[in-house]
């Protein structure tokens, strides 16, 4: 009897493993079941992000041969740097022609022309100026808009084309008083007018002969020589700007809950792999393209795959808190993000190590 005891027993003693392994198994998949759900509301993480930054093409304002090609392939430049030339010898004939025809004008109706060729001169450079200011803080408003741009910046935009537009009435003042000089009969006068137009348009052209960086940032695309003609708004390169650079991250919808402007952001850059950037969520995207129907079309269903239907994602748009990753900034580079939306120190450690392992990953992938 006892024998057959321990021949019952035995069969229950050996399954004893595999059910403690089962319950340990069946115990970790619902402890990361649960740990996916918190995480996904409250530490989102998405490897569908990218660097992003505005892309201009720059083509020249007036025609000509190439005298000068100042910078090469890749080449990172500062705002204002000088990027091309074009021959200006014709441009700086023009410009003494105006001049030339606005003294015979003033000449021809008995009027004085001293000081006007400068006084307009510096309404043109004032002008250009302001043109120049407005287009750069237009980039610095739409950014600001869409909350990547801080409001500081802004800020400075708004006074630089204040201090333009007061140097251009500044200026313009000059012009009139130096007008008034003539006597009414001769400021109005329509030679003296068209005189004066064809002044400012010649040292417009002039000016427009350099070709310059709109900004700071990197040239692409420049394969030009000397002698090569350029012509007017045919592109000669590209110009990324590496001032104005945001990522946009995708979330999946259901991710989003939590996720708030101003909070806390870590990013893994893809050209540094083991590296982690700080940043800040700027803005949520509220509405994406999903409806491919054509006007006049019958509505198009989207196909479900599986049981389980397709996530959909919204963008958010972060901005770097610091300078850290500068010179890393690729427009198109692809990143990984987590955000932090609450102050949960468990969720917040788990992400804070997985955002440094998926970093180390970009060595291999």
């Amino acid at each position: 009897m006892p024998e057959e005891d321990e021949k019952q027993e035995e069969p229950r003693s050996s399954s004893d493993p595999v059910r403690r392994v089962t319950l340990w198994v069946l115990g970790l998949a619902v402890l990361f079941f649960f740990w996916y759900l918190a995480s996904d509301r409250y530490t989102p993480y998405t490897h569908l992000a990218r660097v992003r930054g505005y892309v201009v093409p720059l083509a020249p304002q007036v025609s000509g041969t190439l005298t000068d090609v100042a910078v090469g392939l890749n080449e990172v430049v500062e705002k204002g740097a000088v990027l091309a030339r074009i021959d200006s010898s014709s441009y700086d004939l023009a410009v003494q022609q105006a001049e030339a025809e606005l003294d015979q004008a003033g000449q021809d109706v008995g009027a004085r022309t001293e000081g006007i060729g400068a006084a307009q001169a510096r309404v043109a450079e004032a002008q250009t100026q302001l043109a120049f200011d407005q287009r750069d803080a237009e980039r610095t408003f739409e950014l600001e808009r869409h909350g990547v741009a801080p409001k500081k910046d802004a800020d400075r935009s708004r006074t630089r084309i204040d201090r333009s537009r007061a140097e251009v009435a500044r200026t313009e003042a000059e012009l009139e008083q130096a007008k008034a000089e003539l006597g009414v009969s001769g400021s109005e006068n329509p030679r003296i007018q068209a005189a004066l137009s064809g002044l400012e348009q010649a040292r417009l052209d002039l000016a427009r002969a350099t070709l310059r960086a709109p900004t700071d940032g990197v040239v692409l695309n420049a394969k030009l020589d000397v002698g090569q003609y350029a012509a007017v708004g045919q592109r000669l390169m590209t110009f990324v700007s590496t001032s104005e650079v945001w990522v946009e991250a995708f979330l999946r919808e259901n991710s989003l809950g939590n996720v708030k402007p101003g909070d806390r952001v870590e990013l893994a850059l893809d050209v540094a792999p083991g590296r982690v950037f700080g940043g800040v969520v700027s803005s949520l995207g509220y509405g994406v393209q999903w409806d491919k129907t054509q006007p006049g079309g019958l509505p198009e269903i989207p196909a479900s795959r599986g049981w389980l239907r397709d996530p959909q994602r919204f963008p958010i748009v972060i901005r770097f808190v610091d300078d850290s990753s500068k010179g890393l900034r690729r427009e198109g580079g692809q990143a990984e993000v987590i955000v932090y939306t609450s102050g949960n120190v468990l969720l917040n450690g788990i992400a804070w190590l997985w955002i440094r392992f998926a970093s180390l990953l970009s060595y291999v992938y």
